[in-house]
């Protein structure tokens, strides 16, 4: 996971690469809660995300809802085709309220 900030640290891009799975996801929860305690604006670009379970998909709900518990902004971006695939299956997509841009690439 890669991280970006302004100076003031009030606005940080995470870039989470790879799985979104249980076996990271105690690892990325102890990675992006700090993020979120820090900034006021949260993007994380899930473009380089591979493969997401359950538990990738519960450490987004996670997050979202811990940002908006502390009145701060958190959006996702650049949803892979795995992180797609998984809000079209639970229906969350509204949930998360981040745009999502359907690639005409077909793979």
């Amino acid at each position: 996971m890669s991280r970006k900030n302004n100076t003031a640290e009030k606005n940080v891009q995470i870039s989470v690469e790879g799985e979104m799975t249980i076996y990271r996801a105690a690892e990325l929860k102890a990675s992006m809660l700090p993020e979120i305690e820090r900034a006021q604006k949260i993007e994380i670009d899930l473009s380089h995300v591979t493969e997401i379970d359950s538990a990738g998909l519960q450490l987004m709900v996670a997050a979202k809802l811990e940002a908006i518990q502390r009145g701060k902004a958190l959006h996702f971006t650049g949803h892979s085709k795995p992180v797609m695939d998984m809000l079209d299956l639970f229906d969350l997509g509204a949930f998360f309220g981040d745009q999502i841009v359907i690639s005409s690439h077909v793979s």
